[in-house]
């Protein structure tokens, strides 16, 4: 009688968060929309969405029209997307490694994927086969296994905490896929197109359309799902991989699984926007911090705060410097990097 009350009043508070969160969604998303370099009227927003999405007949102009469903609405949603599957991929990483550091930004996975992407884009790997999506794919994947080859050869030489050496790892891993993207961008790209690789790779929502709506959408919900189906395997390996495993998990195969679905949804997003870091990092403390260690709310949690922040960080690049957008990922770093050093600093104290 007692587990049911309890499990009717968690049933309540998921619901209520649930909803709560669609409204504060929707009203960021109609504020990244109405505010920019040029502000639009909140009514004329809502009147030029409900034109194309439902064929009302408002009197909107039709330049605004256009920059409200063309350019600023798609441009939100991505970034809405890629902040909150970054915030998951740093919350699965930071669980399965037990290292609060751990990110994909850090862990090489976002460098991989920018790799991959500009291996298709500018030296033309793959041209007619592989999508630029793919491409990233393909290079995150490459970029954590190394991370991953390099700790356990690492680990075999000296003893300490392995999660350490697999952010060692990481920022070597970083280092060199960064390394091979300049030689790339270096070696095969022309001015044109060196100079928007490097203002796409500090991140860039300015390409975002309907297309990459479209891509990114199918592939945050999918990695949700797939992160909250192993939510309790999450909890579980916060105590190690030996209590998970001496509960009935497969350690082994929720690993594999969970890492190839962080690293795709990484691969997606930087394949589109660029490499953004410190949203999984900082995202997943403070999630954390509100809501506790369930997974099973910090995962949905994560993606709502994730999504709000890079709306926000988007709207901050588009009105900190007037008439000039800054890349995303400027705007991530002045704020993640004084967060990144709380984090360290707590760390210490603790």
């Amino acid at each position: 009688m007692l587990i049911q009350a309890f499990n009717r009043v968690t049933s309540r508070h998921h619901f209520s968060f649930v909803v709560l969160s669609f409204f504060i969604l929707l009203a960021a998303v109609t504020m990244g929309v109405a505010i920019g370099e040029t502000n639009i009227a909140f009514s004329t927003v809502l009147q030029a969405v409900a034109n194309a999405a439902w064929g009302a007949d408002y009197a909107v102009h039709p330049i605004d029209q256009g920059v409200i469903w063309n350019y600023r609405l798609t441009r939100t949603i991505v970034a809405a997307c890629c902040g909150a599957a970054l915030a998951v991929t740093g919350l699965v990483l930071q669980s399965l490694l037990r290292n609060a550091l751990a990110d994909p930004y850090l862990l090489g996975i976002s460098a991989g994927a920018s790799t991959g992407a500009v291996m298709v884009t500018i030296a033309g790997i793959g041209i007619g086969v592989l999508s630029m999506s793919f491409g990233a794919l393909i290079g995150a994947m490459l970029a954590f296994g190394f991370v991953m080859l390099l700790s356990a050869l690492a680990s075999k030489r000296r003893s300490g905490n392995i999660s350490t050496q697999i952010i060692l790892a990481g920022i070597a891993g970083s280092q060199l896929f960064n390394a091979l993207t300049a030689f790339v961008i270096a070696k095969s790209a022309n001015a044109e197109q060196a100079r928007g690789i490097m203002f796409w790779l500090l991140g860039n929502l300015s390409g975002a359309r309907w297309q990459e709506v479209t891509l990114a959408l199918p592939v945050l919900l999918i990695g949700l799902a797939l992160v909250i189906w192993h939510a309790r395997a999450l909890d579980a390996f916060l105590f190690g991989s030996d209590a998970a495993a001496s509960i009935g998990i497969p350690v082994r195969r929720v690993q594999v699984i969970l890492i190839f679905g962080t690293a795709m949804m990484t691969a997606v997003m930087v394949s589109m926007v660029g490499a953004i870091g410190f949203v999984g990092l900082v995202i997943p403390h403070a999630a954390r911090f509100l809501f506790g260690s369930s997974h099973l709310i910090l995962v949905p949690a994560c993606a709502v705060i994730g999504a709000l922040f890079l709306i926000f960080c988007d709207i901050g690049s588009r009105i900190v410097i007037p008439g000039q957008v800054l890349p995303i990922g400027v705007v991530t770093a002045l704020i993640g990097a004084p967060c990144f050093a709380l984090v360290l600093i707590r760390g210490q104290k603790q």
